[in-house]
């Protein structure tokens, strides 16, 4: 075999993942079970590189290399990958919560045309003028057209300070304009309430229900900054005399299980929160701390957690501990299943990453999260709701979820600040208001358990 040849392929990190394996101390029998499975794939890429139809450049190469190493860790289980440099820029932003940008959410529209579903309030895209529905026609003179979204989503991060020129169509002009941005540190918020301020937009309302001081809180994700977000709003809340609760957690993917511990210790006082076990690995457990809850008091303060069928692994850890320990009352959907801890093992110069499996997650009650291919609707997995809360969505009431969702997140910009009319029906102005029957819930549990609390303790504090 060509020197040329045999470079690229032990350069490919498949290859030395597999070799990694031979290199570690091992009975001579499976090192050399080891070299014989390193030798296979060494061998089949070798003979596409000599007898493939067409010739292959190194990043088609690469491309191959890393579908295999895919294909593969999917069959063992589908949270397993290989996360190749992009992807693992994209994964390390949004775990940190943060990167450097102008403040745009981006999508493409029916035409496949590059725009702005919303700006983010107080960004430098906010301040700009960039409105909802803009078209992004071209980025730094480079034209959109069928341009991916993380293709534009790269040329428009960068180093904060920076400048970055976007090429705009507003709705309804005919000319585009041209604005010049300047990159800062955006801050990518996981924590939410139902509406903003109107007086200021950059603030959340958390309160939903004033004259029964319900709070409510959306935590869309489990970031670096989520605890300390969540840990605001709640001090907010607190400060309006919160009487009540609702964490909602529909469509919650999850994140960081440092995220999901510090989370459940604001509601609870003492006992286990979540263990992991693996294999050839201890037990590891994570428990609730004295002195860090700030709504310990289920008879002061009730909590509903609202979680759905896409809600899953810390936003399960978190629903979980709260239900196991009677600290609140779980409503919506029977919750994803994905119990299940990935470690993140970096490679080549901490540029790319294995995203491996490595243990499961288990409830304070010492039953399975996690939902197994082979798990049946009867067996033990993921959050049900409480008994009598859960709440049945049939697929157009899911939809109409979302989109009611969407609309009410969406800011329209510094200019703009009045919605404009949704796009998703033909005739809007005959659509009923939408009805979240799953909040709905939340909120009459709540007005008849703060009937019966206990008076909420006076703060007190040196002035």
């Amino acid at each position: 075999m060509p020197r040329w040849n045999l470079a690229w392929l032990l350069g490919i990190p498949g290859v030395i993942l597999l070799g990694y394996a031979v290199s570690n101390s091992a009975p001579p029998q499976e090192k050399d079970q080891d070299y014989e499975l390193v030798s296979l794939v060494v061998r089949v890429l070798n003979e596409v590189d000599h007898k493939y139809v067409k010739s292959l450049d190194y990043e088609a190469k690469r491309k191959l290399v890393e579908d295999m190493v895919n294909g593969g860790l999917v069959r063992l289980d589908p949270h397993s990958s290989f996360i190749n440099a992009r992807e693992y820029k994209r994964f390390t932003t949004t775990s940190r919560g943060k990167f450097g940008g102008v403040g745009i959410q981006l999508v493409v529209d029916r035409r496949d045309r590059l725009m702005v579903q919303s700006p983010m309030v107080g960004t430098p895209a906010y301040e700009a003028g960039v409105l909802a529905g803009d078209l992004i026609l071209k980025i730094n003179g480079k034209p959109t057209e069928n341009m991916k979204v993380d293709d534009a989503v790269e040329l428009i991060q960068g180093e904060p300070g920076q400048k970055v020129t976007l090429s705009v169509l507003h709705e309804g002009a005919k000319k585009e304009v041209d604005l010049d941005l300047v990159r800062a540190e955006i801050h990518v918020p996981t924590v939410m309430g139902d509406s903003r301020k109107q007086d200021d937009p950059k603030e959340w309302d958390y309160l939903l229900d004033k004259s029964n001081k319900i709070g409510y809180v959306r935590v869309l994700s489990f970031s670096e900054n989520t605890a300390a977000d969540l840990h605001t709003a709640l001090e907010s809340l607190q400060k309006d005399g919160v009487r009540g609760l609702i964490l909602d957690l529909r469509t919650n993917p999850g994140g960081l299980l440092r995220s999901a511990v510090d989370i459940s210790r604001m509601f609870l006082s003492d006992g286990r929160i979540v263990s992991t076990k693996g294999r050839d690995r201890a037990e590891e457990t994570y428990d609730a701390k004295p002195g860090t809850a700030m709504l310990a008091s289920k008879e002061t303060f009730p909590i509903a957690v609202l979680v759905n069928r896409f809600s899953a692994s810390a936003s399960e850890i978190v629903a979980a501990a709260l239900q196991d320990h009677d600290r609140a009352v779980v409503v919506g959907e029977r919750s994803y299943g994905k119990g299940s801890v990935q470690n993140i093992i970096e490679m080549e110069g901490h540029t790319s990453a294995l995203k491996l499996t490595t243990a499961s997650y288990w409830r304070p009650s010492g039953k399975n999260i996690h939902r197994f291919p082979e798990s049946k609707d009867t067996e033990e997995w993921g959050v049900k709701p409480n008994p009598g809360f859960e709440i049945e969505l049939k697929d157009e009431e899911r939809l109409d979820y979302f989109r009611d969702r969407r609309e009410r997140d969406t800011v329209r910009g510094k200019d703009a600040t009045k919605p404009a009319p949704s796009k998703d029906s033909k005739d809007e102005k005959e659509k009923k208001p939408f009805v979240d029957r799953t909040l709905e819930k939340a909120l009459e549990y709540l007005r008849t358990e703060i009937k019966h609390a206990e008076p909420v303790p006076a703060r007190t504090g040196a002035a």
